[in-house]
């Protein structure tokens, strides 16, 4: 714990979060900065630690455009982190409308900083996602029925190709980060996009939340948190069972891939449902519900001659021995 003078415990609780996620970074880090505070303060933290652990930070601001004055909104965010000693600059970006403003502003702000992280050499980008946003998150997959997968929400540490994704503030609740960016004096920005009930988040955030605070008593959120985390080291071991196995009960087949109906039918309905899932989606691309999963789980456990399977890409049916899993026409 630090024992520093005057230093805020909101500060300070930022820092040490920041300091453990870095420890194991290797080379530079790109931080997504938007101006608001949850960013803001772990942008400010950066700027603190990584000198310290040899690491060169770059803050990169994503001017989505979506509002007036977004680049007014963008300059201040790049001068507030160069002030903290950052490089800072700003990437204009172009939001399409495939599958809803959220996501395609999502997936541009990703691109976008990914392009950054290759221009800057580094291989980490940190995001400023915090413990309300994990709880958010669970909650609107649990509404959803999204099954395990959605319900362990965002990771602290996720590989992508050559990047390393990291968010050091998944421990830390929204109150601390604005109290951080009070307690040194930073110009958080407040997105008007953060009270907009268009947006599911946000009626989230101020509706459902706030009752199970009130109807269940406090700390809601932390265990909404810790659900994730848990069903995240269940998702882990899954994955591990599945990368034990699957060499030895898929074989190739004429224009896809074949499944051992034996050793489907022999492992539990939990890991044969997440293999007919991982089978899927690493052969063609393509993710499968639930309601589809089940069906193509019923050519293993309730064989009665059912025809093929349309899915996502592809198509499943039973041939002897083996469900065969064939690329769409």
């Amino acid at each position: 714990m630090e024992h520093r003078p005057g230093l805020d415990p909101a500060v300070a609780e930022i820092r040490r979060a920041v300091r453990a996620a870095l420890a194991g970074v290797d080379g530079s880090v790109v931080i997504g900065l938007s101006g608001g505070a949850d960013s803001l303060a772990l942008t400010a933290a950066v700027a603190f630690e990584a000198p310290k652990l040899g690491i060169a930070a770059t803050a990169v601001v994503i001017d989505h455009g979506l509002q007036s004055g977004s680049d007014i909104v963008a300059t201040r965010a790049v001068a507030a982190a160069q002030q903290l000693g950052l490089e800072a600059r700003t990437v204009r970006v172009t939001v399409g409308g495939d599958g809803g403003l959220e996501a395609a502003a999502r997936d541009a702000r990703r691109t976008a900083l990914r392009d950054a992280a290759c221009t800057a050499g580094a291989r980490t980008i940190l995001l400023a996602h915090t413990l309300d946003d994990q709880a958010e998150t669970v909650l609107i997959g649990l509404a959803r029925g999204s099954g395990a997968t959605s319900l362990a929400g965002m990771a602290p540490l996720r590989h992508d190709d050559d990047l390393v994704w990291l968010r050091p503030l998944l421990g830390v609740r929204r109150e601390a980060t604005r109290a951080a960016c009070v307690a040194q004096g930073l110009p958080a920005w407040h997105d008007p996009h953060n009270l907009d009930r268009r947006f599911l988040r946000v009626r989230v955030r101020q509706d459902v939340l706030p009752v199970l605070e009130d109807g269940l008593g406090p700390g809601v959120a932390e265990a909404l948190a810790r659900t994730a985390e848990q069903l995240r080291e269940d998702a882990a071991a899954f994955a591990e069972m599945i990368d034990e196995t699957i060499e030895d009960i898929v074989e190739p087949a004429e224009a896809g891939i074949a499944v051992s109906v034996a050793a489907l039918a022999a492992n539990p309905a939990a890991l044969r449902n997440r293999i007919i899932r991982h089978v899927v989606h690493s052969e063609f691309g393509q993710s499968l519900t639930r309601a589809q999963t089940i069906e193509v789980a019923r050519l293993v456990t309730d064989w009665r001659g059912q025809g093929p399977i349309d899915l996502p890409g592809c198509r499943a049916s039973r041939r002897g021995a083996v469900i065969e899993f064939t690329a769409a026409a």
